[in-house]
């Protein structure tokens, strides 16, 4: 039986009552695992038709499964992006509000991806998100994910939120704050996070959240919307945390979620001194009412007007690109829009060109196209994962081929288009990219990404 604080144990019985032995039992269950279907490579219908794993629909998810296989993270669909494996209550803040696929958005503490993921699926992919993570070898992992997706129009940024809220004033319509918190929610799964919990430690993260909300604030536009979500269960970190923002912030109202997740969750607690009346829109994820962890999430509105609300123009990019980029893509690809071609950080990337990064912000900015050398480019990883599906040479493998083993583990294959750089493809979504010569595809998979047969 899972050991857990005695005095957690004291505090959810005062929240839980007549539940609390039904949520204690559940701690003795196998964690749920659960993956969602990337819709900015496939099709929830397409994917369905190619789905080899045993799996069960998430009734709160479109394109989200539990299922049963192990080393999931091995399969060519993986590898593809196609899948993003993710626990189920933590797929449940992006489903809160249904999302304008138009709007510019920002995920404020994103790392590893799971919710960027899935708010970038449900954009344009012409609107642009931007992920944030504060530490840097998160920030690495995040990068790897948004790569591995294939992701356009994202830019990655590396810094704490009020340097975020100087850089990006009033530019996006919603925010997604994950907040760090206590993990009370993942006590199941991970056994650190029971070591590490205390009293103490609670209220040390409901300060922290209380001061990324509020910068939050200086982000967001009018009429704009935060999803506050936390994977703990304590009232501090909460609905404490959610009053009292309220409470300091006049010009936000507290809104009801979709009736999707309202249907799989328990209403917020009312608390004594709770000054909002309607703090039950917030909503809970238990670990015994549905499959998966545990989540707390609140759907903020925006009712007043911020001092200062930018609409980015849409303007061409005034840096210089070399000959030799627009020679590669022409040679590379179908189609393309010339206006989202430029330079950043001394790398050319593909990025909308009406929303501003400046040098030296983000840790990544847009597709990174690949690195200009004397005379040629050496195209990146993510530029095949991007915008493979434009590529006039494409090598088209199955998920149970030989040859899609054989190129992530490193090795040449066989190939029948001309000279030139080719994607892979498995079962019609882009792994990877290959120097074709003479019949024979040079494999250009990534080293650290390659798999053991």
């Amino acid at each position: 039986m899972k050991q857990l604080p005695v005095e957690f144990e004291k505090r959810m019985k005062t929240l839980l009552g007549d539940e609390f032995e039904s949520y204690k039992k559940s701690m003795d269950e196998s964690p749920i695992r659960a993956f969602r279907v990337n819709t900015g490579k496939i099709s929830v219908e397409k994917f369905e038709k190619i789905n080899v794993f045993p799996t069960k629909s998430i009734n709160y998810v479109n394109g989200g499964y539990y299922f049963d296989y192990d080393k999931i993270g091995n399969h060519p669909y993986h590898h593809a992006g196609i899948i993003y494996v993710q626990e189920p209550g933590a797929m449940a803040p992006a489903e809160c509000i249904e999302i304008n696929p138009e709007w510019t958005v920002l995920d404020m503490c994103a790392a590893p991806g799971g919710k960027t993921s899935r708010l970038r699926n449900k954009l344009n992919k012409e609107s642009v998100l931007v992920s944030n993570e504060i530490i840097p070898s998160r920030c690495r992992i995040l990068t790897g994910n948004i790569e591995r997706m294939g992701f356009e129009n994202t830019v990655i940024t590396c810094m704490d939120t009020a340097k975020l809220a100087a850089t990006f004033p009033s530019a996006f319509d919603l925010i997604m704050v994950d907040a760090p918190c206590s993990g009370e929610g993942m006590f199941r799964k991970d056994d650190t996070a029971i070591e590490e919990w205390s009293i103490e430690n609670v209220h040390k993260c409901a300060e922290r959240q209380a001061e990324i909300l509020d910068n939050a604030i200086s982000l967001l536009k009018s009429d704009g919307y935060i999803i506050y979500a936390t994977c703990t269960f304590s009232l501090e970190e909460n609905e404490m945390t959610v009053d009292a923002f309220l409470q300091r912030h006049n010009d936000f109202e507290l809104v009801p979620v979709t009736d999707k997740i309202k249907s799989v969750t328990s209403d917020g607690i009312a608390f004594d001194g709770c000054k909002c009346d309607v703090i039950t829109h917030c909503r809970r994820f238990y670990p015994h009412k549905s499959p998966g962890e545990g989540q707390f999430m609140a759907v903020l509105h925006r009712t007043g007007n911020c001092d200062v609300d930018i609409q980015p123009t849409i303007t061409q990019h005034p840096i210089k690109v070399d000959k030799s980029v627009f020679d590669f893509l022409d040679d590379t690809l179908i189609e393309y829009k010339k206006q989202n071609v430029t330079i950043y950080n001394g790398n050319p990337v593909y990025f909308a060109p009406y929303f501003t990064v400046n040098k030296g912000t983000a840790f990544a900015c847009g597709v990174n196209i690949g690195e200009i050398k004397k005379n040629y480019i050496l195209p990146h990883h993510q530029f095949f994962m991007s915008l493979g599906h434009l590529f006039r040479r494409k090598i088209e493998l199955t998920a149970d081929s030989e040859e899609i083993k054989k190129y992530l583990h490193g090795e040449e294959i066989s190939a029948t288009c001309e000279n030139g750089w080719a994607v892979v493809m498995v079962d019609g979504c882009a792994v990877g990219g290959a120097k074709i010569s003479g019949g024979k595809a040079k494999d250009h998979y990534p080293k650290g990404l390659r798999t053991l047969y």
